[in-house]
């Protein structure tokens, strides 16, 4: 008798950043949360969160103009730039620099621990099982949490531990699911959907979304939004759109 072959477990990881403003090359992360998701039972069964202490611009490892300098200049130390905190992103997320400050935990020490999340969130052995990111319009989230990685030169560790492939350049780029396409594919034919929003959305679902633009808050509310487009997908009866058997249009022909 054949060994029965061992279900594998897919996760998803929730994502949101609050951040300084919409630039992932110039403005700073300064909150992040995390959830990890069962993609077989839908169950959220770790979390993290923090906020992210004030830090300036630091070499990402990317390729850089030749400039010719004097060993003076050279045995100089790097000029600190801060990163952008624009007021309004700052409003927007009811965030300040004071919580930063007194709240904020080292930005290399946030990325170390969202490896660490992934890596024990990782629940199956196997490429194919790596963490998949779950988020509302999460290419902005990705964007950040690259610099992040790149900021604490974790790079290689972020390539080896979430899900993904590399692009034509030879760049990382994580595998990710978006409720705000998923949004589009479900609400495109009602007229009464204009806007894609996560509160707008999750009010059409009628998901509860406690605290808009909090990362935990809008983390918790975009897996409850795709755990419900996962439970419609999974109802084979009464479905919509039917595949059916679609008739040939070209028949078969020999030369």
């Amino acid at each position: 008798m054949a060994p029965k072959t061992e279900q594998k477990i897919y996760v998803g990881i929730g994502l949101d950043f609050e951040t300084g403003g919409l630039d992932c090359r110039e403005c700073a992360c300064t909150q992040i949360a995390l959830q990890a998701v069962r993609f077989d039972t839908w169950q959220v069964f770790d979390r993290y969160q923090a906020y992210i202490a004030p830090y300036g611009k630091q070499d990402a490892g990317l390729p850089r103009r030749k400039v010719l300098r004097t060993r003076h200049e050279q045995a100089k130390e790097p000029e600190y730039v801060p990163m952008k905190y624009e007021q309004t992103a700052l409003d927007y997320s009811a965030i300040t620099m004071e919580m930063l400050r007194t709240q904020g935990v080292d930005m290399k020490k946030v990325a170390g621990e969202v490896i660490a999340f992934a890596k024990r969130s990782t629940l199956s052995k196997g490429y194919q099982c790596k963490p998949v990111l779950v988020g509302q319009n999460i290419a902005f989230d990705i964007g950040f949490l690259q610099q992040l990685m790149n900021y604490a030169g974790l790079a290689a560790e972020f390539e080896k531990t979430f899900s993904g492939t590399k692009d034509y350049y030879g760049n990382f780029q994580p595998h990710y699911i978006d409720t705000l396409v998923m949004g589009r594919l479900a609400f495109a034919a009602d007229p009464e959907v204009t806007s894609y929003k996560l509160e707008l959305v999750a009010s059409k679902l009628g998901v509860e979304l406690d605290d808009a633009h909090d990362a935990a808050a809008d983390v918790t509310a975009t897996l409850d939004i795709l755990g419900v487009y996962t439970s419609r997908l999974r109802q084979t009866e009464g479905a919509a759109i039917a595949t059916q058997k679609k008739e040939k249009t070209r028949k078969y022909f020999k030369i």
